[in-house]
């Protein structure tokens, strides 16, 4: 179980320096040093947040791996982060960048993912 637990944290955060590496830079037009930068600066900038995903995702999906005594299997370990992902996109897009709504179509969507997470993890 703490396993489970740790690895779910780990990806938690490993999810929200992805969604800032991936998404933070349409911010960048309200601080105006960033603003000015070009491409190059910008895919630099990304790089660097998303080195420290990668010190969380990793280690995440060693501890959650069933043959490292974790709880989850490979597809297990997708969804979850799959989930994880779309829910601290969510929050960041909504109570962070403050750029769009959360609309019922997308609550939707998210319902179909969450029906995915119970056919992966039923055992038939």
């Amino acid at each position: 179980m703490l396993k489970g637990i740790s690895s779910i944290t780990l990806l938690i955060i490993a999810n929200c320096f992805m969604t800032l590496a991936w998404y933070g830079h349409l911010q960048f037009y309200k601080i105006p040093w960033l603003a000015k930068m070009g491409i190059f600066g910008v895919i630099l900038i990304s790089w660097g947040i998303a080195l420290f995903e990668y010190f969380f995702q990793v280690p995440a999906n060693r501890i959650g791996y069933t043959d490292n005594g974790g709880p989850f299997n490979l597809f297990e370990l997708k969804l979850i982060q799959e989930v994880v992902s779309l829910l601290v996109f969510t929050l960041f897009a909504v109570f962070v960048f403050k750029t769009d709504k959360l609309a019922w179509n997308h609550l939707v969507g998210f319902g179909f993912v969450v029906l995915a997470v119970f056919f992966v993890f039923k055992k038939w």
